[in-house]
């Protein structure tokens, strides 16, 4: 049975970090790419970053780039999203997607 289980978020400080991990089950990493997704309650669902499940070539939104980094462990097959310099905007709930599946997400709250 494919699973995605997402955590790592939390509150945090305008300029902190997190690292979000996506803990994937029933595929292996070299079959989808995986993707990172961001919702805030009143808009739709944006797509923040994903990485090739071919070559790991990654995509970040115009937003986040600079300050997210997406990465893999396919031994530990694990999606990593490093967020650095949060600010408000990045508040949400943060979803990892591969094929047609879906996590539950984590939410990720930038507040002083």
């Amino acid at each position: 049975q494919l699973q995605l289980v997402e955590s790592g978020g939390g509150l945090v400080q305008p300029g902190g970090s997190l690292r979000l991990s996506c803990v994937v089950s029933g595929l292996r990493l070299d079959w989808y790419s995986i993707g990172w997704f961001r919702q805030v309650p009143g808009k739709e669902r944006e797509g923040v970053s994903c990485i090739s499940n071919s070559d790991g070539s990654t995509y970040y939104v115009d937003s986040v780039k600079g300050r997210f980094t997406i990465s893999r462990d396919n031994r530990e097959n694990t999606v990593y999203l490093q967020m650095n310099s949060l600010t408000p905007e990045d508040t949400g709930v943060y979803t990892c997607n591969a094929f047609t599946y879906w996590g539950q997400g984590t939410q990720v709250t930038v507040a002083s």
